[in-house]
């Protein structure tokens, strides 16, 4: 693996994001829209429902716009024959996979500041915590998409496949994450499955920012689970990317 090769896979990818308008705006106003139709959904409520799910859907909706696309771009390279030419050239696996993280993972940043932005002073979220604290988690939530769409892209064949996989990744733990219900009131083997399922700990982090003024010291034990994840998922993923669909 070189840096500089990494460094390079992730200005291509970037270049080709910045002419892909259309994917820019799913990244970015996406989000914002699905946040804004929630605050209008609550808008009456006798209670303040937006304030307790608004957070947590600040984390899930980045994921999954994140798991779409990095997913869907990185099944395209390797069927329009890009990622073959690429890997006959002296870049290694790991650097296209560290290449497409660091690209996306900017995008990234811009997504979470954009979301966080809009939820806070133009959709009226009110949270307890600090807000840059907030942004740190929707970031890292993105970046965890972007790690499960570079694995799943390796097992797809077509793009519709691509798409099929999001339930496999996504629907099981947006249901056991504790959005829903709550994950100490799940029956035992589901709560024990949700404790190693990624998103639960995101969604328990923005959770713990909305309703505790300084929440740092329990926030951190979920973000290194949330790395962890990461890490694990662009090593398998560096692991089963193919060359090519058959």
């Amino acid at each position: 693996m070189s840096p500089r090769i990494t460094l390079a896979t992730a200005a291509r990818v970037l270049r080709q994001l910045r002419a892909d308008h259309r994917t820019v705006a799913l990244i970015v106003v996406v989000p914002c829209v699905l946040l804004g139709l929630l605050a209008w959904v609550y808008a009456d409520a006798p209670v303040d429902v937006f304030d307790r799910i608004g957070p947590a859907l600040l984390g899930v909706f980045p994921f999954v716009v994140m798991f779409l696309v990095t997913s869907i771009a990185t099944l395209r390279e390797r069927t329009s024959g890009t990622l073959e030419r690429l890997l006959t050239s002296p870049m290694a696996k790991g650097d296209l996979m560290l290449g497409y993280a660091l690209a996306f993972g900017i995008v990234a940043v811009v997504q979470a500041l954009v979301a966080t932005a809009f939820a806070v002073w133009v959709a009226g979220l009110d949270i307890a915590g600090p807000l840059w604290l907030l942004v740190v988690i929707a970031l890292v939530d993105a970046v965890l998409g972007t790690a499960l769409g570079l694995l799943a892209s390796g097992f797809a064949r077509s793009e519709f496949q691509a798409v099929q996989f999001m339930p496999a990744f996504v629907l099981p733990q947006f249901l056991l994450c504790g959005l829903i219900q709550p994950r100490a009131d799940l029956p035992r083997p589901l709560e024990l499955f949700s404790d190693v399922l990624p998103l639960s700990y995101a969604v328990a982090a923005m959770q713990q920012v909305t309703t505790d003024a300084h929440p740092l010291a329990e926030v951190l034990p979920s973000l290194g689970m949330i790395a962890l994840w990461v890490v694990l998922a662009l090593v398998l993923g560096s692991l089963t990317l193919r060359r090519r669909t058959p």
